[in-house]
Order: structure tokens, then C-alpha cells, then sequence
């Protein structure tokens, strides 16, 4: 085994829930990207192929990107693949370019919300699909095993830089529009991140008076108190500018949160229950259901019943709102963060597809967003974590389970009860909602009580 890779044997599993990251430079180094790419090169890229193979690779603005995109092109070009670089450009322009272009597979250099100085590596497979856990598993394998055999002269890979990808994808997104957005005014947060350019652009395009707001990327500033998770500067924004609407992107633009025209948020539930509506009254509904997380409010689930349309909940993570819209071939899922996926418009959330859905249903209705927004009623939610020994067994103890039953008892239809180990840490989230915030809180406790006890 080359001493290159003896670092990263043994190590915990490389891919989380979205690809792997960590803090640039020092977990997620120069030498695991090229790794990663040379792995992904051997087993994505289409053997016994005439034509060149093809992997798509871009990123968001972080400044380690750089460093990063160059180590991945390392290892793909060193394996024989072309790298066709595309640039900043949100994760869903990559994931579209892909298919676009006709390419082996894709690579998007991001850590989406994170902070700056993390980033991370999602690779896209055939069909433009995040990879499944076999194919990440064969992944991990390879770049523990080291380069084998690699091509030399001509076989070598070469690096092209893809002049028209912002063009194709602003062509692609305009496909969302029903309806022009001349008359709408919105400020859009750019997070200082992959939608600086892509976000304002399309939403011109399509006829919005536009107003931007962090969309001057320095390497640094991403996510930098800006876009969907720090939403005040929005807020403000939007009602100095008197605007029909703000919309907040995250780093890497697959995720889309709103304000209304007084200023107040509205959550990826709230635009789940919008979005399903226009689409049911449009004949686009597949099956008439909507794809969930166990995290989506109550009140989600009360608008939809309200309306005939089901719910199909999964477990918390974009990767499997796209697992059950695959299995199912529905055609709407996401997550309270704002991460909506539209399958006809791509194989991942699209924050920029979402942003001109939103709008074209305004100007379709000519409804102000706060009115569409009417049918979600979030209930209030109480989220209390609770530091375990053992996350994994805690939730199946009969003094746990007696507390729970106990609370849905009490709550009956009024609201639910969720316990859920955390995924990155030894803690238990318990999750109530009711309908007042007291019983929430009050019956949160109860229940986290009951789990803490088992220490």
C-alpha cells in the first residue's frame, strides 16, 4: 500500500448523510480529495468506452475550494477522466450539468450550510443520483487501497473549463416559471455564496424587480451571519424595501427559505404546503402526495389531510425525501430547512427552482405570499437534547416508553411526540408539539426527564 493513503485506513467512515466533509486542511485534506477523485474515477467512469470519459466539477466560493478542485482534478485526470470544470455554480447546476453534458459522473466541491472554514465532496452518479451506500462503500475501499496502475501520455486526463454551464443551467431553471413575475419585488440573500450570480440572474429573467443582498463572495464570508440560516438581515431588508418578498439561499443553493411582505418567515413547511396546493390544482401532483421528513411540523400534516392530499414521512435527510420520491415516483418532497425537490426538475433540492415556483405562484394568484402561506398553521414546537451513554438504546426502556405513551396520551390529535437519536452526537432530541406552547413545553420535559434518568 503506497504511503500516501496509509492515513486514511482505519479511519471512521468517510461519507456522512451528504457526502463527506470536515474542516478543510485538516480533515477534509488536499491528499483525501485527490483520493476521492482518483476512487470515484475507477469505480463511476464507464469502462470500455471509445470516447473520452467525462466528470463535471464544481463548487461553491470558500476559499478552500480552490485548493480542493485542484486536488480532486488530480485524481481524476490521473486516472484517464477529463475533468470539465464549470466553476461557482450552485450543487443542483452541477448535479443538472452532468446530465447536461453527458459526463460519467459529477463532483461539487461545497459544505452547502456550513461554516467557512468546513467543506466537503458530494459526488453525483448515473442519473445525476447521490450515491448509494454500496457505491460510497466501494468508494471508501478504493482510496484505502491506493492507486493502482495509471495511465500515461495521451491517456492522461485533461482539464477543460465548461465557458457556457451558467447559461445552460439559467436556461434549464426558466423551465419553473408558469407564470411571469413581472410586478414582484423581492430581495434575495445570496449567503455570499454559489448563487451570486445564478440566483439574481434568473429571477430577472423571469421579470422580478430584484434586490440583492450578499452576493459579493470574497472566499471568506459564506454563510457569514447571511442566507437561510441567518435570516434578520433579510427580514430587515425586505420591509425597508417595501418588496413583495425575500427569499434566503444557503451556501451551495439547494435550499430556499422565504419572507413574507411584513417581514415574517416562512419555512420550507409552509412552502411544501403552497407548492403541493399549486400543484394538485394543476394536475403535477403525482399520486396526490407529498414526501415529508419526521421533522415537518404538524401542522403540515393538518393542512395536507385538510386538503385530501397524503403525507409520506421518512427519516431526517434529503437523501431519503429522494429515496421515497424515487420509490414512488412522486413528483414533491423536502425538509422544514428549505430543501425542496422537484424529480422534473432535477435530482436534488433546487433553491432557485423553488424561488421562481414561489413567485410565479404569486403572480399566478395574485395573492401576497402571506395569504398563500394561510393554509400552514404551525403548531408550536418544543426541541429539548438530551446528553445519553447510549443514544441507541435509550428510546426502548419501559420508564421512556411508559413517559411517552403517557404524553401522546395526553396530547391525542391535538399534537405528537417524536424521540430521535442524534445522528453526529450521544444525544437524544425529544420533540413535542402542541396545540399551546405550555403543554409543548411542559410535556418536553416530562418526557426528557424520563430519558436523562437512564444515565
Amino acid at each position: 500500500m503506497g504511503a500516501s493513503c496509509e492515513k486514511f485506513v482505519g479511519m471512521a467512515r468517510l461519507f456522512g448523510t451528504d457526502g463527506v466533509r470536515g474542516v478543510a486542511n485538516r480533515d477534509l485534506t488536499a491528499e483525501l480529495a485527490l483520493a476521492l477523485g482518483s476512487a470515484a474515477a475507477r469505480r463511476l467512469a464507464s469502462a470500455g468506452t471509445a470516447r473520452r470519459r467525462v466528470a463535471v466539477v464544481g463548487r461553491d466560493p470558500r476559499a478552500s475550494g480552490e485548493m480542493l478542485e485542484a486536488a480532486v482534478i488530480a485524481g481524476l485526470t490521473s486516472e484517464g477522466i477529463d475533468a470539465l470544470r464549470v466553476g461557482v455554480l450552485p450543487t443542483p447546476a452541477v448535479a443538472y450539468l452532468t446530465s447536461a453534458y453527458d459526463a460519467d459522473f459529477g463532483i461539487m466541491i461545497s459544505a452547502s450550510h456550513n461554516p467557512m472554514p468546513d467543506n466537503g465532496i458530494k459526488i453525483f452518479g448515473p442519473g445525476c443520483h447521490k450515491l448509494d451506500d454500496a457505491t460510497e462503500d466501494r468508494i471508501e475501499e478504493l482510496v484505502s487501497s491506493g492507486p493502482g496502475s495509471r495511465p500515461i501520455g495521451a491517456e492522461i486526463g485533461r482539464v477543460l473549463d465548461a465557458e457556457d454551464a451558467l447559461d445552460r443551467y439559467l436556461r434549464h431553471v426558466a423551465k419553473a416559471v408558469t407564470t411571469r413575475l413581472d410586478g414582484v419585488k423581492v430581495v434575495v440573500d445570496c449567503a455570499n455564496g454559489a448563487a451570486f450570480a445564478a440566483a439574481p440572474l434568473a429571477y430577472r429573467a423571469a421579470g422580478a424587480e430584484v434586490i440583492t443582498l450578499n452576493a459579493e463572495p470574497n472566499g471568506l464570508n459564506i454563510n457569514d451571519r447571511c442566507g437561510s440560516t441567518h435570516m434578520e438581515e433579510l427580514q430587515q431588508a425586505v420591509l425597508t424595501h417595501g418588496a413583495d418578498l425575500g427569499l434566503a439561499h444557503d451556501g451551495d443553493a439547494d435550499r430556499c427559505l422565504a419572507v413574507d411582505a411584513d417581514g415574517a418567515i416562512v419555512d420550507g413547511d409552509a412552502i411544501m404546503v403552497m407548492m403541493a396546493l399549486a400543484m394538485r390544482e394543476a394536475g403535477e401532483l403525482a399520486s396526490n402526495t407529498l414526501v415529508a421528513t419526521v421533522m415537518s411540523n404538524l401542522g403540515l400534516h393538518l393542512a395536507m389531510r385538510a386538503a385530501g392530499i397524503e403525507v409520506r414521512t421518512t427519516a431526517v435527510g434529503d437523501r431519503y425525501v429522494l429515496e421515497e420520491l424515487r420509490a414512488g415516483e412522486f413528483s414533491l418532497g423536502g425538509e422544514q430547512s428549505g430543501h425542496i425537490v422537484l424529480p422534473s426538475f432535477g435530482t436534488t433540492g433546487d433553491g432557485i427552482v423553488t424561488g421562481l415556483r414561489l413567485m410565479s405562484r404569486m403572480a399566478q394568484t395574485g395573492s401576497t405570499l402571506a395569504q398563500l402561506c394561510e393554509p400552514m398553521q404551525t403548531l408550536p414546537q418544543v426541541l429539548i437534547n438530551v446528553a445519553v451513554a447510549d443514544k441507541a438504546t435509550v428510546a426502548e426502556t419501559a420508564t421512556v416508553r411508559t413517559a411517552v405513551a403517557e404524553a401522546e396520551a395526553e396530547l391525542g390529535d391535538t399534537g405528537r411526540i417524536l424521540l430521535r437519536p442524534s445522528g453526529t452526537e450521544q444525544v437524544v432530541r425529544v420533540m413535542v408539539e402542541a396545540a399551546d406552547a405550555d403543554t409543548a413545553r411542559q410535556l418536553a420535559v416530562r418526557v426528557a426527564e424520563s430519558v436523562s434518568q437512564q444515565n
